[in-house]
This record gives structure tokens, C-alpha cells and sequence, in this order.
């Protein structure tokens, strides 16, 4: 006997026993802008893959742009850890920052999420400043931690847009080790304490 079970009606609001519905919709709308691109994944297919009512969305994100801009920072988290990469030989850290810029923005996934021109741009700024740039200030400590950690920023800022976002043929040409090479000196120098 083959008897068909079937699949339970998706309901209104929230779905019962409250899975991490946020995190639900960041993941299927990741899926989404990579196969289909921004423009063409609408918010209705991204319930539907989340299996949520598309009010949730709204309710979450505000808007397409707003959950775009999510999908950008939990990839910007997953590739860039701030804690991981401050964590380590002080040494050693100009290059694990310039690396992990790199490391992020060579992944194709990324690459691809990237080229929604002034959307991407905003998400990149806004983790910078917000993701980086005040964890760099308390891990620096001191009077002039928040000028060293801009110095810093501003170097990884100029990589992303040299490299990335409006690439100009050298930088674009080096390798991930190479720009490693080349502007590690600079980190060096934006993080070294100030002379009073």
C-alpha cells in the first residue's frame, strides 16, 4: 500500500517552536543571491526556501537591501574573525590582518555576493568601522589606539578598493602573498605606538 503523506501547510507569522528563523532566512538568502544574483531572487522564494511567511522578512530586515546587507556581514564574520585574528603573536599581526582581507575577498562565493556595486560597498564599510575598527582600538589600548587602529583600517579599506571593489591593474595584479609582501611594512607602521 503506498499511501502519500502530505506535506504540512506552511502557516502565518512565526512557525512553532521558534527555530533561529533569522539565521533561516540569512542562510536561504545566501543560496539565493548566489544562483540567481540580487535582482532576480525576490523575497517571496526566499520564505518559500526558508519555509516562512514572507511578512518575516520585513519584520527581520526591513527590506531586500537590509537582508542582503545581512547575508554580507555573516559572510564578512565567517571569513574575517576579528577574535582570531587578533588573537596570536603580536608580531605577526599586519599579516594575518592583510590575510584575512585577502582570504576574504578571494573567496569566488564572496566575489560574487561583492559586485552589487553601492549595496556591497555600504556592507564593507559599515563592518569595517563597526566590526574591526572598534575591536582594533581595544586590543591597541592607549591614548592614541584609535588613530593607529584608523591607520589600519584605512590601509585594508585601500586594499578592498584597489584590489576588489575598483580594481587598478597592479594592485589587482599581485597575488594574495604578494600584496601580503608588499603592504605588510604599512600595517607594521600604522600599528607601532606613537612617538610622543
Amino acid at each position: 500500500m503506498n499511501i502519500a503523506v502530505a506535506a504540512p501547510a506552511r502557516t502565518r507569522g512565526r512557525p512553532r517552536g521558534n527555530p533561529p528563523i533569522r539565521e533561516s532566512l540569512v542562510v536561504a538568502a545566501r543560496e539565493l543571491f548566489l544562483e540567481r544574483g540580487y535582482r532576480a531572487t525576490t523575497l517571496r522564494a526566499v520564505a518559500g526556501a526558508a519555509g516562512v511567511d514572507p511578512a518575516l522578512i520585513a519584520y527581520h530586515f526591513g527590506s531586500k537591501k537590509g537582508l542582503f546587507a545581512d547575508v554580507m556581514q555573516f559572510q564578512c564574520a565567517t571569513a574575517l574573525s576579528v577574535d582570531e585574528v587578533l588573537g596570536g603573536d603580536p608580531a605577526t599581526l599586519p599579516g594575518r590582518l592583510i590575510d584575512a582581507v585577502t582570504d576574504l575577498w578571494e573567496d569566488a562565493d564572496f566575489r560574487r555576493l561583492s559586485t552589487r556595486g553601492e549595496t556591497a560597498a555600504e556592507v564593507v564599510r559599515e563592518y569595517l568601522e563597526q566590526e574591526l575598527l572598534g575591536p582594533l582600538v581595544e586590543f591597541l589600548g592607549g591614548p592614541d589606539a584609535t588613530a593607529r587602529a584608523t591607520a589600519v583600517v584605512t590601509v585594508l579599506g585601500g586594499i578592498i578598493y584597489t584590489r576588489y571593489l575598483n580594481p587598478l591593474p597592479t594592485p589587482a595584479a599581485l597575488t594574495p602573498a604578494e600584496t601580503r609582501a608588499a603592504l605588510t611594512p604599512a600595517v607594521r607602521a600604522a600599528l607601532a605606538p606613537r612617538r610622543r
